[in-house]
């Protein structure tokens, strides 16, 4: 029997770091963003459907955030002033991430890649489930600015100017929410969280 490593691949996330071109008072690696991505993805479709007469697929959501940056465990965390740099090295990059996402549908037994294909293959259905994995793509980054400025750490204050301005730009009421309802909790310690 052939043996597939496309798991073992998404294990090798925990060791890609991101932010990688900031200091950082901690560092987050790919693994730990995924599954932040994946839950506040899901958390924006719940507000879709619940509070904004929508009826996606809240699974689909979580599980399009989950793999959102899997074929970075082939390719590596690019920066985002490099990967957005101009349109030739976006168009470029994007090209080098289909096609990380091709090789690894092919670490899957032929059988399953159907079921997998469709993560990795945009489909016209899924538009706006994609926004909003990008949406919460984009939180999770303001979460981890939340947690530098807590620890001290000022080299994340631009940034998360920036992401706040890029998120209020996508004009998603379900991310406004989540920003207004769920994120000053980033900014509270343990027992603030607990005791209040």
């Amino acid at each position: 029997m052939k043996n597939h490593h496309f798991f073992a691949m998404m294990s090798r996330m925990k060791y890609i770091n991101r932010w990688s071109l900031m200091r950082n008072a901690h560092r987050e690696n790919l693994s730990e963003h995924s599954l932040e991505t994946a839950a506040i993805s899901h958390a924006l479709a719940v507000l879709h459907n619940r509070r904004y007469g929508g009826n996606v697929n809240v699974e689909r959501a979580a599980l399009l955030g989950l793999y959102h940056d899997l074929p970075e465990s082939l390719t590596g965390d690019l920066p985002t002033p490099v990967k957005y740099h101009n349109s030739r090295l976006r168009d470029a990059y994007q090209a080098v991430e289909e096609s990380a996402g091709q090789t690894l549908l092919e670490m899957l037994p032929e059988d399953l890649r159907p079921d997998y294909e469709a993560i990795f293959k945009h489909k016209d259905e899924d538009t706006l489930l994609w926004r909003f994995v990008k949406a919460a793509d984009k939180i999770s980054a303001l979460a981890k600015c939340i947690d530098e400025k807590k620890a001290g750490n000022t080299e994340f204050d631009v940034a998360a100017l920036s992401i706040r301005e890029t998120i209020k730009n996508m004009n998603l009421p379900e991310a406004e929410c989540f920003i207004e309802e769920f994120l000053p909790s980033f900014s509270l310690t343990l027992d603030e969280l607990k005791n209040t």
